[in-house]
């Protein structure tokens, strides 16, 4: 039997480690990093600034500095984000920002069904004469501190990483003539997206829509966003917090049985969630999204 001693040393060792990694975690701010969808996850860089005009150089290196005040390599790394956008969005008339669920580091292609909306997307926009950028948006890293941090940035509603890629965003439409932007997101990328737009709300050109809202997260109801919280096959149980239909489905799986398509839908990869799945076929996603895009944009030419 242990010492009363010991079990108090052992705890206040635990809790003397989980707020070391905490504070780690939160210590160091972490840079949303934008890559071209499909293109294998290559950061956008820009190497070579001669391009750039020195007005909207001087401009990232003062966003860059407002954000990052006290953190210089950030400041560094944030500054060249914004400029290695510019110089993809700049001969560009749209561009589209995906953020994917879970921890946020995914490329799209590790999520099928947004692989394929955003082929809609694209396709819808180049028939009516727009040229879209289509960018990932990695809010987090694959590392145990970029976990830490995302935890803490979840339980503050991305109040952080919300601010990051709204900038970029508005350092974009404030030097890109008639540019217009569609914030993209699934499942916990919903709530990022959802917090941009909030700070977007003045920025008519600015666009979203989000598919499978975690059922904590009350979205924002702007004429500018697309909240689908429905494939038009089965209710999202995870949207709605239908814990029931949720650990029905993952009984089924563990005894064996394969679930019908219509109850196809993971959170994570791996915990079945009936209706978390939103592929650009169904029902009651290529419609609505055809729908968004016609009213807010429409023909070009």
């Amino acid at each position: 039997m242990r010492k009363p001693g010991k079990r108090r040393f052992t705890f206040g060792m635990t809790v003397a480690i989980t707020l070391f990694f905490l504070v780690m975690a939160v210590s160091v701010s972490y840079v949303g990093i934008t890559s071209k969808i499909w293109s294998g996850g290559d950061p956008l860089t820009a190497l070579d600034v001669s391009a750039v005009p020195r007005s909207v150089i001087e401009d990232a290196g003062r966003v860059a500095s407002a954000l990052f005040s006290d953190e210089r390599e950030q400041d560094a790394e944030y500054e060249n984000q914004l400029l290695a956008t510019y110089l993809e969005a700049k001969d560009r008339d749209f561009v589209v920002f995906f953020n994917p669920g879970g921890w946020g580091w995914n490329l799209i292609t590790a999520s099928p069904g947004w692989s394929s909306i955003i082929t809609g997307i694209k396709s819808e926009l180049t028939y009516t004469g727009y040229d879209p950028l289509l960018l990932n948006y990695h809010r987090t890293k694959n590392t145990l501190r970029g976990r830490l941090h995302e935890m803490v940035e979840m339980s503050t509603g991305y109040s952080s990483k919300a601010n990051q890629l709204a900038h970029e965003i508005q350092f974009l439409i404030r030097h890109i003539p008639d540019l217009k932007v569609l914030i993209t997101g699934e499942s916990n990328g919903t709530i990022i997206s959802d917090q941009a737009m909030r700070i977007l709300v003045h920025s008519p050109q600015v666009y979203s829509i989000q598919t499978g809202t975690p059922f904590w997260h009350d979205s924002v109801a702007l004429e500018r966003t697309l909240v689908l919280n429905s494939n038009g096959i089965t209710p999202d149980s995870f949207s709605r917090g239908d814990f029931m239909a949720m650990v029905r489905a993952n009984v089924k799986t563990l005894m064996g049985a394969t679930l019908p398509k219509e109850q196809s839908g993971t959170i994570g990869n791996f915990i079945k969630a009936p209706g978390h799945d939103y592929r650009w076929q169904y029902p009651g996603v290529y419609p609505r999204i055809i729908e968004f895009l016609n009213k807010n944009f429409g023909a070009k030419w």
